[in-house]
């Protein structure tokens, strides 16, 4: 098992930049990959970022050029930077972790106001 617990949410005027943290903890090391997903009222839960072992990325379409994923190992934290932030980026963001099944975070709200 492991436990993520998320930070860095708040609120922003558009074009404005938060960077969310997730710090893990439990059994880091069987971690394949984290992420984060983000759902908006009314919305289903869509995949924002991903980062596996090995560095790889990848970003949902919407989110390409304004975001950036990375993880530091010897923190064992996660990171998502979200620059130029846009309405449309409001939602509850939730850091995930893949092992055996998806471990989640608690959520934390990102709202930016136009």
């Amino acid at each position: 098992q492991v436990q993520l617990v998320e930070s860095g949410g708040g609120a922003v005027q558009a074009g404005g930049s938060l960077r969310l943290s997730c710090a893990a903890s439990g059994n880091i090391f069987s971690i394949n990959a984290m992420g984060w997903y983000r759902q908006a009222p009314g919305k289903q839960r869509e995949l924002v970022a991903a980062i596996i072992n090995g560095g790889s990325t990848d970003y949902a379409d919407s989110v390409k050029g304004r975001f950036t994923i990375s993880r530091d190992n010897a923190k064992n934290t996660m990171y998502l930077q979200m620059n130029n932030l846009k309405s449309e980026d409001t939602a509850v963001y939730y850091c995930y972790a893949a092992l055996d099944r998806n471990y989640w975070g608690q959520g934390t709200q990102v709202t930016i106001s136009s």
